[in-house]
């Protein structure tokens, strides 16, 4: 998204937009009301972990969320609901680029929640989400979950 005040305006008006589209998309992609709900607590606890755990390094809270994010969404809806789900995330992101990394890191966690769906789809989204930050920190560290590098 772009900078000064007209990029402030674009990330508040792509924000503000976010569960409405979040919830929009969960439905379309043929999930009811409670598990388009799940879809948003999920989303809610990915973006809380990533806050918590991946401060303090550039990049790494954004790649992370999207790990999280997608595996939990993967484990517990299929690989298809997750995909919708992330391209109406990305709807009116205006960073190619940035959408690129976010695409690397959805693969990744779309990926593990595949290979993990029974473990990850037991207990409340929060606690699937938090038991994936350990696996998360060792991918960011291990140079399998990306982000994007100013130029």
């Amino acid at each position: 998204m772009g900078t000064g005040l007209g990029g402030l305006l674009e990330q508040a008006i792509h924000s503000a937009t976010g569960v409405p589209r979040l919830y929009t998309a969960a439905i379309r992609a043929g999930l009811g009301p409670s598990g388009a709900m799940e879809v948003l607590l999920v989303s809610q606890a990915a973006l809380a972990a990533a806050a918590k755990h991946g401060r303090g390094v550039p990049g790494r809270s954004n790649a992370m969320r999207h790990f999280l994010w997608q595996a939990v969404l993967t484990a517990r809806f299929g690989a298809d609901v997750a995909r919708s789900v992330a391209a109406a995330q990305e709807t009116g992101a205006s960073r190619a680029r940035d959408s690129r990394v976010d695409e690397h890191n959805n693969a990744a966690g779309q990926a593990y929640g595949a290979a993990h769906a029974a473990r990850l789809s037991a207990g409340s989204a929060g606690d699937a989400v938090d038991s994936l930050v350990p696996e998360a920190l060792a991918m960011w560290e291990a140079g399998e979950l990306v982000w994007v590098r100013p130029r």
